[in-house]
């Protein structure tokens, strides 16, 4: 059996966000249509060591390929200069039953986590949003700030991280990818002028007050994917316009669901729609410029077998990446 081999490397150089923004529409699209075999995923802890690891499996039959993920998540490994996500993604032809591709799961899941936040603002923000506050300094934070540039014309981004000296380099280099001023925050008010908020931290606690969230702004929470975790707080959540990736993982999964619901703040059925419904024009996000509208999203495979196998066909055309005989 041969597989190809792809690097992180190669994950980005073929996939652009705008590519990746558009290959979330089709594939939440699909998801929200009935389209998309997409189970929950299986989660196991290695509770004394506090790494979890995710099996995320799907198969998207329009692109012809089954999917399979599997990534860690350990909040310890910045301080032992590993990456907090390490992973892998296999590519399957779901015809011959072939493993066709093998890739870095790290760089895949931060471009396509950041094209959904890229798919939801360009839905659900203001048109005219130009304030951004990034709460986060790592790979996820940098593809949230680059997929909201992608969509909306931002003049200014501020950063909220701990230790201020990693919102500085964020700032610095952010700044100088994407051409636009990247400021560390200094207060927690700050926030007030964000017409777009992005949550990418391992917080377990809301990361920032309700009261500093101005009408009208639209939030991405993409860091909490556990009924433990919580960025956003419950009175938040509980006043927003709500828009899933996926409602069943959500209200199974999502901290800010889950937890706002058991303190009787909101019910199920007060999530207004997942995003592919949006997408799809089947249902209505924003219904004024005072709303506050906020995706919750814990990661979907669909949108791994979606870019994946963008990713690998690009490498074919390219000929990038290694060959290997198993």
């Amino acid at each position: 059996m041969k597989i190809r081999v792809l690097s992180g490397d190669d994950v980005a150089a073929v996939l652009s966000m705008k590519t990746a923004i558009d290959l979330m529409r089709d594939a939440f699209v699909q998801l929200s249509a009935g389209e998309a075999h997409v189970p929950l995923r299986t989660r196991i802890d290695a509770e004394k060591t506090g790494c979890g690891v995710l099996i995320m499996p799907g198969h998207l039959p329009n692109e012809s390929s089954i999917g399979l993920k599997i990534v860690s998540i350990q909040d310890r490994n910045p301080a032992r200069s590993l990456p907090t996500i390490q992973g892998l993604m296999i590519v399957i032809n779901d015809d011959t039953g072939e493993p066709v591709a093998m890739m870095d799961a790290e760089r895949l899941t931060a471009i396509r986590t950041g094209a959904a936040s890229g798919l939801a603002t360009d839905l659900l923000a203001n048109a005219d949003s130009s304030v951004a506050a990034i709460f986060g300094a790592g790979p996820q934070a940098e593809t949230q700030l680059e997929a909201i540039a992608e969509v909306r014309n931002l003049d200014i981004a501020y950063v909220y991280s701990r230790p201020e000296d990693s919102a500085e380099t964020f700032a610095e280099q952010m700044s100088a990818r994407l051409g636009i001023r990247v400021v560390c925050a200094e207060s927690p008010t700050e926030l007030r002028n964000a017409d777009i908020i992005c949550t990418a931290t391992t917080s377990i606690d809301p990361v920032f007050d309700a009261n500093n969230v101005k009408p009208g702004a639209h939030i991405n929470a993409i860091g909490s994917f556990s009924p433990d975790t919580i960025e956003i707080p419950h009175e938040l959540v509980a006043g927003a316009i709500v828009v899933v990736d996926q409602r069943d993982a959500c209200l199974q999964e999502a901290g800010e669901l889950v937890q706002t619901i058991q303190a009787g703040l909101m019910q199920a059925g007060d999530v207004r729609a997942e995003l592919g419904e949006i997408a799809a024009g089947r249902a209505k996000g924003r219904r004024s410029q005072t709303d506050i509208t906020l995706f919750k999203s814990v990661g979907n495979a669909v949108q791994d077998v979606a870019a994946a196998r963008f990713v690998f066909d690009s490498s074919v055309d390219q000929n990038l990446g290694t060959i290997v005989t198993l």
